[in-house]
């Protein structure tokens, strides 16, 4: 299971809108359903909309009829592999299209591989939600610039002075 981050002591739980233009689409393209799902549910409870799905081929599909802002790859996967299924998004679309691939076998070669197909990130599994959480975030933000901090502290009008 995949530890979910946690917001530290006093830190506010943010809610974001499904209206908020921040609101960032992720793809998260696994075989299997646990990690799919336990990812899913951990960017949803942090405000990203996320998709699911099961295959490379899957991941291809989804990402020609949706809106997606960055896809998250594992590498061995049925019908496609992370970085094949990457090329083909790559070759049909006519924008940057950020992709973090995840893998047990990170090695210097398929390492090489990932950042020759610009590939964002290579994270090693089993892999950590703060890592995840953390390394989406710095993608999608060198893409499409910093995600605004929350305004969740409204200052008091303050009263007029005399002076």
């Amino acid at each position: 299971m995949i530890p979910a981050p946690r917001p530290s002591e006093g830190e506010p739980t943010i809610t974001v809108p499904a209206s908020d233009p921040w609101r960032f689409s992720i793809l998260i393209a696994d075989d299997d359903r646990g990690t799919r799902e336990t990812l899913g549910e951990m960017l949803a409870a942090r405000g990203f909309r996320t998709m699911l799905a099961a295959d490379g081929g899957e991941a291809v599909e989804l990402v020609q009829v949706d809106i997606v802002h960055l896809v998250l790859f594992d590498m061995h996967m049925p019908r496609l592999t992370g970085l094949e299924a990457f090329a083909v998004i790559r070759q049909t679309l006519d924008r940057a299209l950020p992709a973090v691939l995840m893998t047990a076998d990170a090695n210097n070669d398929l390492i090489r591989q990932a950042f020759a197909a610009q590939v964002y990130s290579v994270i090693p599994k089993p892999v950590n939600g703060n890592v995840v959480l953390h390394t989406l975030e710095r993608a999608l933000a060198r893409v499409y610039g910093p995600r605004p901090e929350p305004q969740d502290k409204v200052e008091a009008p303050r009263p007029p002075t005399d002076e």
